[in-house]
């Protein structure tokens, strides 16, 4: 089952090579939430596993995001020891763009993108 959140990206580990096979990456969000006139605010940690590792870099830091996951749980064993983990699998992560004025795009189109104003093409009906 997936599941989606969005939030503040506060801090990106590195990437940690767990053996020859497993590497991860971990990041931090920082989710707020308002009940009445209190703010909640909740710090979630969250994995990459293999090639997704490669989803987020340092350009996400302080950035607004949401992000697609899967709830996993793992059982571990040691010295007749038993410990259950939860992780927070991401496998997609999106950057919202904010509605503020700071973002003045300016797009600039190629001039060999631009088609002539006649051409052989011009008197088609489509």
């Amino acid at each position: 089952m997936a599941f989606e959140i969005t939030g503040k990206i506060i801090d990106i580990l590195p990437v940690n090579q767990v053996s020859d096979k497993f590497r991860k990456r971990e990041f931090i969000v920082e989710k707020k939430e308002s009940g009445g006139a209190a703010v909640f605010v909740d710090y979630i940690k969250f994995q990459l596993i293999q090639d997704k590792c490669d989803l987020i870099n340092e350009s996400f830091l302080n950035e607004e995001v949401k992000i697609w996951f899967n709830l996993k749980g793992n059982k571990w064993e040691r010295d007749g020891k038993i410990n259950y983990f939860t992780n927070l699998d991401a496998w997609k992560i999106e950057k919202i763009s904010s509605s503020g004025g700071d973002q003045n795009v300016t797009l600039h189109t190629p001039l060999e993108d631009i088609p002539p104003d006649n051409d052989e093409l011009s008197d088609l009906p489509f």
